[in-house]
């Protein structure tokens, strides 16, 4: 007869206990998300635009997604392989994945994604592969095949919803993709379809019943509610108008995390790591002249904006990649403490001499109203070593119009995300071939055929070893040319109801891919701030009484065995 040990036994309740007892994922109800600002449009294989990528990223899907730990998990890809010399990458995609209209998703849509959208308009997707790619191939309608001219180290981690969004071919093909119709009115194969945007106001996106991840997703609905300002997101957090806050402040921190019914995580944002970064135009004078610049860095009080400003949720940035990339990140560059002698003794030294009234020269600084407390300081930094500072503000979108499209500006500001590899999130920033009217490349028009050749080794390089030399050569050199002023580190987090499960649960990129997975334990929609508690202690409750008993057993079964003995 087959003896069953009572650790076994205990195993075997315990599994019992949680199956019966832990509730498995309720549908129904919607989230509010709280924006801080309308996007610019909804096509996210032309902007890198964060505001873009928050939304569309329930309405798109990739080829994979990236865990905790930037390795790649399945997306519409639902396997793929990877040839010995790192030259292919075949994709086989999920049978049963269709767009919101009810068209299959192809093969030819990944194709036709990368060849006449990501490649020409996409700054990270086009500076990542676009010299590189060889060829993509599509042997039937659920398997396509990436032949790159030589080795490509980082194109899993590129291939995610928001780096290579897979878009509905008929819908796109023999347009303008800049002024498509669709663009305002998406039509992805994500966990959510569109409904309505009412500008300025809000975004709302409805459950797609034919989700090609079975079961998923659990939600009605997902509201992107647009909120003035980050002040006025925490308020109708705290007042129940929300149900999720992104980045909020570290007093807002302070305060959430006093709140009952409230989760605050810093999780969810390692596919990011950002700089927050001013953008110069090295094509005017003086900022054409390097020593200018130098003298700029040793102007400014890195410190100050992350302490004062940021109210201290970040670090002083030294350079392009972020120190989140440890083993790309260089500790050892040049480091531009603030030195206001040394800077002004620059600035004679170039020729740039004081004016009357203490000016040496002005410089246009085209901006969005979300940087204005950074703008501000580094115009009253400046303004010590006589530089004057024109602000200009304007609307995100005109902002960015006016920086990458028109160029004209002097200075600008950008939230360059590294992305999970410095191939896909800083090389876009600093390579000359990724000069153009595009947003959020290199809007510097920095040149450095050095530069160019380090990032491109880097690129083809599979010993991470070897990757890491050329990504720390690089940054010697730009942290001595200072095509950037790279200014801090932010690190932010998020706030949500804690009746709200299923939230940062595994995606490096959780605030992009949280809808897929998130559900209320009450079912429905809980601004209520008792009902998650509710179903929470319900569940602990249940739990506890299954441990009791299960206590209880393993005390009778021991007295038995005792007994018999």
């Amino acid at each position: 007869m087959l003896k069953i040990s009572f650790q076994v036994y205990a195993a075997l309740f315990l599994i019992f206990t949680i199956g019966v007892f832990a509730n498995p994922p309720k549908y129904g109800g919607s989230v509010v998300v709280a924006v801080t600002g309308d996007p610019g449009g909804l096509n996210p294989a032309v902007t890198t635009q964060g505001g873009v990528h928050l939304v569309c990223g329930s309405i798109f899907s990739g080829l994979v997604a990236q865990d905790f730990e930037l390795n790649p998990v399945p997306d519409l890809a639902k396997r793929w392989e990877v040839s010995d010399d790192g030259k292919t990458y075949t994709f086989y995609l999920a049978p049963n994945a269709e767009f919101h209209d009810g068209v299959p998703v192809t093969s030819e849509d990944v194709r036709f994604t990368f060849e006449e959208l990501l490649l020409k308009y996409h700054s990270r997707t086009r500076a990542s592969i676009g010299d590189k790619l060889r060829q993509i191939l599509t042997p039937d309608a659920h398997t396509v095949v990436f032949e790159f001219s030589r080795p490509y180290a980082a194109f899993l981690q590129l291939i995610d919803v928001t780096n290579a969004p897979v878009m509905p071919k008929h819908l796109y093909e023999n347009t303008d993709p800049l002024t498509n119709p669709y663009n305002v009115k998406p039509v992805g194969s994500g966990a959510f379809k569109f409904q309505e945007w009412a500008k300025g106001d809000h975004i709302t996106l409805a459950r797609n019943e034919k989700y090609f991840k079975t079961s998923k997703p659990y939600l009605d609905r997902v509201v992107y509610k647009v909120m003035p300002s980050s002040a006025t997101a925490a308020i109708a957090f705290e007042n129940g108008e929300a149900d999720y806050f992104l980045n909020p402040t570290p007093l807002d921190i302070e305060r959430l995390n006093k709140m009952p019914n409230v989760v605050v995580t810093d999780k969810g944002r390692e596919g990011f790591a950002g700089v927050e970064t001013v953008v110069l135009n090295l094509n005017r004078a003086p900022l054409s002249d390097s020593s200018v610049r130098r003298a700029m860095a040793y102007a400014i009080d890195k410190n100050y904006i992350v302490e004062k400003i940021a109210f201290g949720k970040g670090i002083a940035a030294t350079g392009p990649i972020s120190s989140a990339l440890k083993w790309a990140h260089n500790p050892n560059v040049v480091k531009y403490e603030r030195n206001l002698p040394l800077a002004n003794q620059m600035l004679d030294e170039a020729g740039y001499k004081r004016e009357s009234d203490g000016v040496r020269f002005h410089l246009k600084y085209v901006y969005a109203p979300s940087y204005a407390k950074v703008v501000e300081a580094l115009r009253d930094q400046l303004r010590e070593v006589g530089i004057a500072v024109d602000l200009e503000q304007m609307e995100f979108s005109a902002a960015v119009d006016r920086v990458y499209i028109k160029k004209d500006f002097d200075l600008g500001f950008a939230s360059f995300e590294n992305g999970p590899d410095p191939d896909i999130g800083v090389k876009r920033t600093v390579v000359s071939g990724n000069i153009g009217a595009i947003p959020f490349s290199n809007g510097a028009g920095y040149r450095n055929p050095r530069i160019d050749e380090l990032f491109e080794l880097a690129a083809s390089e599979t010993d991470r070893q070897k990757r890491a030399a050329y990504y720390f050569e690089a940054q010697e050199i730009l942290t001595k040319d200072v095509p950037y002023l790279w200014l801090y580190e932010p690190q932010s987090g998020a706030a949500y109801k804690s009746g709200l499960q299923g939230m940062y649960a595994w995606s490096a990129k959780s605030n992009v891919y949280f809808a897929q997975d998130a559900w209320w334990i009450d079912g429905k929609n809980s601004n209520k701030n008792s009902s998650g508690t509710f179903g929470q202690r319900r569940l602990y409750f249940f739990l506890i009484v299954g441990a009791i008993i299960l206590i209880a057993i393993i005390a009778i079964l021991a007295k038995r065995k005792k007994r018999r003995s």
